[in-house]
């Protein structure tokens, strides 16, 4: 009997699979090309790597944190949220306020929300398909810091689609 219930399953599982047109069996990842990526891509979750411009790179990175976006209360084509990241001897937060318009990424960090600290500039990368972002942190202008110019990846996490 346990035999013939397992065939019978087996049977009407692969009849539904050959049932159901292709696209239902495997869904299809649509990418939006980067010059067509709006700010409500940006909404949710994303991880960071940051390493010096000069002398690091990607696998030994100098922090790693993460953003949160999400839509800006002021401005409906942008984005705010939160930055937290490590540092060597403590760990930053900040602010973030910003948009993508044509496959560029802006970026503005502020650790009290109100002076600027830090500059963001980037592109969202072709292959990516709208889930990385690449560029390069540096100090606001007129900022006294010893920060050196920082290059960064972002990648949305998973289940933020």
């Amino acid at each position: 009997m346990k035999r013939q219930q397992h065939h019978w399953i087996a049977t009407a599982a692969l009849a539904l699979a050959f049932a159901l047109p292709a696209s239902a069996q495997t869904p299809a990842v649509v990418c939006t090309p980067p010059a067509d990526m709006v700010p409500a891509q940006l909404y949710g979750l994303w991880q960071l790597v940051l390493w010096p411009q000069e002398g690091g790179s990607e696998a030994t990175p100098a922090s790693t944190g993460a953003l949160l976006f999400e839509r800006h209360p002021e401005y409906p084509g942008s984005v705010r949220g939160s930055l937290k990241r490590s540092t060597p001897g403590n760990d930053r937060q900040a602010l973030v306020s910003g948009d993508v318009t044509s496959g560029e990424f802006n970026l503005d960090e502020s650790a009290d929300g109100v002076t600027m600290d830090a500059v963001w500039e980037g592109n969202v990368t072709a292959s990516g398909c709208g889930q990385e972002l690449r560029g390069i942190r540096r100090p606001a202008e007129g900022r006294a810091t010893n920060e050196p110019l920082m290059n960064f990846v972002l990648k949305k996490a998973p289940g933020w689609r």
